[in-house]
């Protein structure tokens, strides 16, 4: 785990945000590298204050969901993913249509992938949960992805994108690797979960901050936004988070550990998915 983290770094340096967001991460990170129980049901994590400290409460009945601790403890990483250049380009309307282009082609590519990492979580859910409440969630997930990969496919149509001819980048090859590395039966359901939610709500939040009040989205682009940052798909991704939560509070702490490590690598590659959509070199 620490030498992913230090790798995320160096990754992490080359990113165009401001460097004093990027070294408060950093430390924030390092900071836990030796504190295993960071996100134990005996630990609440506090919002970084403004000068970089991270402020624990140990040996207290934690009072907020365990996703909730992860996005107050990584703010920056977790904003660095939903509210990234790329994405305030689009809501400020200055975004370079070849970007988007590659977005939508590269991301064409990755749903197909997400598919059988959802339908593996399926499988999960049956096997954990007998009430099936899980499952119908899950399975409503599958069955849009079904419209989803339609939708793209009328988007690319009407923008001139060459599904058959778009050749998956670095950046998304990874990630691809990265969910199909997840759908071992060894994988437990309650980071299977995490990951799913993490993957759907930084799109979510990531385009519902484009249709905030003083964006001015360009109109061919006005669909995008509104699929994935509607309230409908917000009460899904809480949807999600719930069940996530449920399945955090039951588990051990080795096992929220590896949730909270799958957390970020999401983040981490939502971030480089988005890089590689400006056409950043190297991603």
């Amino acid at each position: 785990v620490s030498q992913w983290k230090e790798a995320t770094w160096l990754r992490l340096s080359r990113h165009k945000c401001p460097s004093s967001r990027w070294t408060a991460i950093r430390w924030l990170f390092l900071i836990n590298r030796n504190n295993p129980n960071s996100i134990s049901a005996q630990t609440t994590v506090e919002d970084m204050e403004g000068d970089g400290k991270k402020v624990v409460t140990e040996g207290v009945d934690c009072k907020i969901p365990v996703t909730e601790a992860w996005l107050r403890k990584h703010r920056l990483l977790y904003n660095g993913a939903t509210k990234h250049p790329f994405i305030r380009s689009i809501r400020d309307g200055s975004v370079d249509f070849t970007s988007f282009k590659r977005w939508l082609g590269q991301d064409y590519i990755f749903v197909r992938s997400l598919v059988p990492f959802v339908a593996s979580t399926l499988v999960k859910s049956w096997k954990e949960c007998g009430d099936g409440l899980d499952m119908e969630v899950i399975l409503g997930g599958m069955a849009s992805l079904n419209d989803e990969i339609n939708w793209f496919k009328k988007e690319a149509s009407k923008f001139h994108v060459s599904l058959t001819n778009v050749i998956p980048q670095k950046a998304n090859i990874k990630y691809c690797r990265f969910l199909e590395s997840l759908t071992s039966s060894e994988t437990e359901y309650a980071v299977a979960i995490s990951v799913f939610w993490a993957i759907e709500v930084v799109y979510q939040e990531s385009f519902a901050h484009c249709l905030e009040e003083g964006g001015t989205i360009p109109q061919e682009l006005q669909e995008t936004c509104e699929r994935w940052g509607n309230e409908a798909f917000g009460a899904y991704c809480k949807s999600l988070q719930d069940i996530a939560n449920r399945c955090l509070h039951k588990a051990s702490a080795e096992v929220i550990s590896k949730a909270e490590v799958s957390f970020l690598r999401v983040l981490e590659h939502e971030v480089e998915f988005w890089n590689m959509s400006v056409g950043e070199a190297g991603v």
